[in-house]
């Protein structure tokens, strides 16, 4: 069986009988399932202070299992940057670990790859998505194949569907990104990528409660800052619960994307099933992968 250990990194875990549903999820897809000993841990909005969130981070590195599932993201991981022993972690991937998750978990990604160079993996958490009730949609079979084949090794690539106009793109370059709002509170830091590590890149993005001028916003903040210009190409995920103000007058997220793509000749896809959203894909951050697009169709491949 495949060792996988569930932590806390970043928001506490509020419903705890969903970390048990997710561990008995995780468990019936053929994983061998060890929770962390604080995974359960309280602290105001966190999941326990932040040396004990900080400790759960290097006891899991040392563990070195196979997969480091997040139980789930919030807000944290920005508060233990400064202190993690990125060498130590970058040691656990070189052992075989899979860090994975997405949200505040880009942190982390991004963190990871900018000290060490170490790759990790965009996809589902414990709570949010193994642990999802019966009664608000379960988990999603997509989702779970998705990610255990990229834990087992044999997911090359995921296909999806976007909208007309890139009929015959193909782009090479580094797979990276996440969570839009977490890339642009690295920018300028130690802890975002260097220009030279993902120049020429696929980044991907995604959001939650971030209104259609606020994404707009920040996605400018990634163009001004020379980010978002220097890609092959940028796919966008689901921005979920955008809602849309009176004050907007018919401004939508949509008007957000044509505007951003009359600034830049960096094609931006939208429609990648990833987010915070019941059907999402496993990605790997940090790895070289291809983007080809066939009518409507998109294939994100990335061998092994």
């Amino acid at each position: 069986m495949t060792a996988l250990r569930v932590f806390s990194p970043s928001g506490v875990v509020r419903e705890p009988a969903r970390l048990t549903l997710a561990v008995r999820r995780l468990r019936a897809l053929g994983f061998e399932v060890e929770v962390d000993a604080d995974a359960r841990a309280r602290r105001q909005r966190f999941a326990g202070s932040d040396e004990m969130r900080l400790a759960a981070v290097h006891r899991t590195a040392a563990a070195a299992p196979a997969v480091a599932l997040a139980s789930r993201g919030g807000y944290g991981l920005t508060r233990l940057l400064d202190a993690v022993d990125w060498r130590r972690v970058a040691r656990s991937v070189a052992a075989g670990t899979r860090w994975v998750g997405h949200s505040d978990f880009t942190a982390l990604h991004c963190a990871l790859f900018a000290r060490t160079g170490a790759p990790g993996w965009a996809g589902p958490m414990a709570v949010g998505d193994f642990g999802r009730p019966d009664d608000e949609g379960g988990l999603d079979d997509v989702t779970a194949g998705c990610f255990a084949e990229a834990m087992r090794g044999e997911l090359e690539a995921v296909g999806f569907r976007t909208e007309d106009g890139f009929d015959g793109l193909a782009r090479r370059g580094v797979l990276w990104g996440g969570n839009l709002a977490m890339l642009c509170s690295l920018l300028g830091t130690r802890h975002f990528p260097a220009p030279a590590r993902v120049k020429g890149g696929l980044l991907f993005l995604e959001d939650i409660n971030e209104a259609p001028f606020r994404v707009e916003r920040m996605l400018l903040q990634l163009l001004q800052a020379g980010v978002l210009g220097s890609q092959r190409a940028v796919l966008l995920g689901r921005f979920t619960a955008a809602a849309a103000s009176a004050g907007d007058r018919g401004y939508r997220l949509g008007d957000a994307i044509a505007h951003l793509r009359g600034t830049t000749r960096v094609p931006i896809l939208t429609d990648l099933p990833f987010g915070h959203v019941p059907t999402l894909v496993t990605l790997p951050f940090g790895r070289r992968a291809e983007l080809l697009v066939d009518g409507r169709q998109a294939l994100l491949g990335w061998g092994r």
